[in-house]
């Protein structure tokens, strides 16, 4: 879908105009209203549309104007309205056109906002128009999305285009982090993601792809011992923005990629087990934000390093009992197969954080079915060392409409992943407090580095159905609120 801005009074295809709380109109409601010969208030009078923050009501052929159509979109009380508000809105305009016969609207908000909230209406609508239809081959006419562009009138059209530059990029990491997490197991493996990966060196960002043989070189038996049952050789994905001042620290992001999880054999039961070709929802997060970041020309140095493993069971598959050795020269007993993805980061996070030497660390990844039970869709989990770096990123998940909770860790929680035999094990006590048990088990490869864990397990697949930005199954999430951490915090 094209964004586009231009001067108030552009009509292109359907108009799309605010109304705010108790159905009270706008100046260019008021005047589609009178040139309509009282259209729009009887359209109102005539539904349940009051101008809540994502209603609309459509006026199909309204007699008066050139417009094909008008679609009123609620802000909700004037004085209350957010750039949230208003990326709410532009989803639902699109949400109700896309599919709708209409190829363009306009949305009239010149003199209703500044210029990032006419720009953050254009990234509600892009993320709304978000579509996965690679693999189907039959859709009918009526189910194609026919909404080609979005125009948005501005006050300032050269400053909401230059707020565009910033959150079109935005849009862009995040559309990349749904196609992939979307993607179905035999066209996603680790050699085909890292080649998608590499594919981003055209945006400015300097690629890095590891094998098994120099992960084996480099000690990596936990993340080894993982992939050892597939017949897909297990990559490490590096991604390099320099956009800080050199020989800054870089801020640094892991994402767990197990592109298909069976569980090893500790094998998943087979209900709902097609969906684990998103359990690289962590790595595709911090592949989008990288693209997102390089995409903006964002003023700050930051690295993504992914672990990319397929989880299977083979005859040659890792075992219960096994004890590996991680590169930090941690033993690690195996408790539970589908334990995985916390060994595949454990190497990953230390290798990264030895490497790099980064300011902080933050990894994302669907690591733990209790985090869905603790949080349920709506929130992902953050476990921290560093209260300063929860607080920000908790309020980047306000500011960002990602939001997160923090989680507990401490001493009485380190004692779940005791064993007698090796140094740790890679599973809590039974069904208590296993994301915490997770969390701590990351916690032993960060080397006491500012560092967060983001368990996103209840958030990057499926997600919040009844918002109108996430259309998609795999949601992308964890673009946005990293975008914001950095924007908030971190860039020179």
């Amino acid at each position: 879908m094209k964004i586009e801005f231009a001067a108030a009074g552009t009509v292109a295809g359907a108009i799309a105009v605010p109304v705010y709380a108790e159905a009270s109109l706008s100046d260019v409601a008021a005047e589609l209203d009178a040139s309509t010969s009282g259209a729009v208030k009887r359209a109102i009078a005539a539904s349940r549309f009051s101008g809540k923050p994502g209603q609309t009501l459509e006026i199909v052929a309204p007699a008066g104007i050139d417009a094909s159509r008008i679609v009123l979109f609620g802000l909700g009380e004037k004085n209350k309205r957010t750039a949230s508000t208003l990326e709410k809105a532009g989803a639902a305009v699109a949400k109700l056109l896309l599919t709708g016969g209409e190829s363009a609207v306009t949305l009239a908000l010149a003199g209703e906002t500044d210029a990032e909230g006419v720009a953050r209406a254009g990234l509600g609508a892009r993320l709304a128009a978000y579509r996965y239809d690679q693999f189907r081959t039959k859709l009918k006419d009526e189910q194609k999305p026919s909404l080609a562009t979005v125009t948005i009138t501005a006050g300032d059209v050269a400053a909401a285009e230059a707020e565009w530059a910033g959150w079109g990029a935005v849009a862009d990491g995040v559309d990349l982090a749904r196609d992939v997490t979307n993607l179905p197991p035999n066209v996603l493996y680790p050699a085909s993601y890292a080649e998608k990966i590499e594919g981003l060196a055209e945006h400015g960002l300097e690629i890095e792809i590891i094998g098994e043989d120099k992960m084996r070189e480099l000690g990596m038996g936990s993340l080894l011992g993982v992939s050892q049952g597939s017949e897909f050789e297990a990559k490490i994905a590096i991604m390099k923005w320099s956009g800080g001042p050199e020989g800054e620290a870089p801020l640094l992001f892991v994402g767990k990629g197990l592109t298909f999880d069976s569980g090893g054999i500790s094998l998943k039961p087979g209900a709902g087990m097609d969906e684990m070709r998103g359990d690289m929802g962590g790595s595709a997060a911090v592949v989008g934000l990288m693209r997102a970041l390089s995409g903006r020309k964002a003023k700050v140095n930051a690295i993504g390093i992914v672990g990319l493993v397929e989880n299977m069971p083979d005859g040659k598959a890792q075992r219960p009992g096994d004890i590996v050795t991680a590169m930090n020269g941690t033993t690690i007993e195996i408790h539970n197969t589908d334990a995985e993805g916390r060994l595949v980061l454990a190497d990953v996070l230390w290798y990264a954080q030895d490497r790099f030497q980064p300011k902080l660390i933050i990894d994302l990844a669907t690591l733990t079915g209790a985090m869905l039970i603790a949080l349920g869709n709506s929130r992902a989990g953050i476990f921290s060392n560093n209260d300063e770096l929860a607080e920000n990123l908790f309020a980047a998940g306000n500011d960002s409409d990602e939001p997160v909770w923090r989680m507990p860790l401490g001493a009485d929680y380190e004692k779940h992943i005791e064993t007698k035999n090796a140094d740790i094990k890679n599973v809590g006590e039974g069904r208590l407090a296993g994301s915490i048990s997770a969390a701590e088990f990351l916690k032993c490869f960060v080397n006491d580095r500012p560092w967060c864990h983001i368990d996103i397990a209840g958030t990057a697949m499926g997600g919040m159905k009844d918002d109108p930005r996430q259309p998609s199954w795999g949601t992308g999430w964890g673009v946005r609120i990293l975008d914001r951490l950095v924007r908030n915090n971190y860039e020179a």
